[in-house]
């Protein structure tokens, strides 16, 4: 199968001559999916970028990164009821200091990842026509979650 170029400038090779690194504080509802789609392209676009890659990174272990299907928003609700069948609350976790909903948060974080990385090319992301970056908030209750964005490329 041939490999076809993406990128969106002339150049096939790209020299790394910044990293720039921004800290983004997200208020959640409680348990639910935040797109932070936006805020990403935002902090490309305040950097500059033109080529090279974007991390997404959660500071929390309850809380976790993905991409994910922004078009129908039953596909999150059956993501979230997904995740609550393989960690239930009151299911007997020896580590429930902060309440029933911390160690199923801990395991849902595990499975989704707390880290995300997106190709950059011509100051967009690379991301697929249905595909949204989300923080998923797996505690009942609202909190302040932050997130390290770090482009790497060229501006």
């Amino acid at each position: 199968m041939p490999l076809r170029s993406l990128s969106r400038s002339a150049p096939s090779t790209v020299t790394v001559n910044t990293v720039t690194t921004s800290l983004l504080t997200v208020q959640t509802t409680g348990r639910g999916f935040t797109d932070l789609t936006d805020k990403v392209a935002s902090f490309l676009r305040d950097t500059g970028a033109k080529e090279g890659a974007v991390t997404a990174f959660v500071r929390h272990t309850s809380a976790s990164l993905t991409i994910q299907e922004n078009a129908d928003p039953s596909v999150l609700e059956d993501l979230t009821t997904a995740l609550s069948r393989l960690a239930p609350e009151n299911a007997g976790w020896a580590h429930d200091t902060e309440g029933p909903d911390d160690m199923p948060a801990h395991i849902k974080t595990m499975l989704s990842g707390t880290s995300l990385q997106i190709p950059v090319a011509g100051g967009e992301m690379l991301l697929g026509t249905w595909q949204a970056i989300y923080l998923i908030e797996h505690r009942a209750r609202p909190h302040r979650r932050e997130v390290v964005l770090q482009f790497i490329g060229a501006v």
